[in-house]
């Protein structure tokens, strides 16, 4: 199918620079007090507090640790199948190169369309910005200057299914649950990477739990373009 060639779903996880606000310089944590202000706080956390539970979210204060990346290709049945593949590692700079290394390998960065829930909100834009604060090559995907808006390959299944809407946000886990979109039991989720990282040290447990989240935007995208999705056994992870 020709709208599934050069299509590239991703996501990322992401956790604060730095394990703890006392790290930070004495600008960077008055800079992070300054934004703190700003952010909604129901629980009256402190700036210290929002720090270790917020701050992986803003690609100023945070880092990408993991990346996984999923294609589709057909079998040698012709029938679609799925491979997904995680990038990881504690040198954000090393693992950003990585990326871009791998999607130069496999595609021309001219044709590749992304696909993410929320990447346009997040996974996109904070790719984008940790390359530029890393000195990175911004790849063409990624680019948004100067282009029209149908010039530019990414494609949101969080859009996809607002339809219009602009009220709200429907997390992945809600879409695949209604959409009976088979899940494997999960021991974490998004709340829990940080914690995972820099208490257990386990930066596969993170990379196993980002692959899944790739495989679960894939089959979305399938049932919201009236397709079938894939079973298991057509599912692919390599590291």
């Amino acid at each position: 199918m020709k709208f599934l060639k050069d299509l590239i779903f991703l996501d990322i996880e992401t956790v604060s620079e730095k394990t703890s606000f006392s790290e930070l310089s004495e600008k960077m944590q008055h800079l992070w007090v300054k934004k703190s202000i700003h952010l909604k706080n129901d629980d009256g956390l402190s700036a210290e507090e929002l720090y270790a539970e917020r701050a992986g979210i803003y690609s100023e204060f945070g880092k990408v640790i993991v990346v996984s990346i999923g294609a589709f290709y057909n079998g040698n049945d012709g029938k679609l199948n799925l491979r997904v593949k995680s990038l990881s590692n504690d040198d954000e700079k090393e693992l950003l190169e990585e990326f871009n290394k791998t999607m130069e390998e496999k595609l021309d960065e001219k044709k590749i369309k992304l696909c993410a829930h929320n990447g346009k909100e997040f996974d996109f834009p904070y790719l984008a910005r940790r390359m530029v604060i890393n000195r990175i090559r911004i790849p063409e995907y990624l680019r948004l200057s100067g282009k029209k808006p149908w010039e530019i390959k990414h494609i949101d299944t969080l859009e996809m299914w607002k339809f219009g809407d602009r009220k709200s946000f429907t997390s992945l886990e809600l879409l695949t649950t209604i959409l009976d979109i088979p899940s494997p039991k999960e021991d974490m989720d998004g709340s829990m990477v940080s914690k995972v990282y820099y208490e257990e040290n386990n930066l596969e447990k993170i990379a196993s739990y980002c692959n899944r989240d790739v495989e679960a935007t894939a089959q979305l995208f399938l049932r919201l373009n009236g397709l079938d999705i894939i079973s298991a056994d057509r599912i692919q992870f390599a590291n």
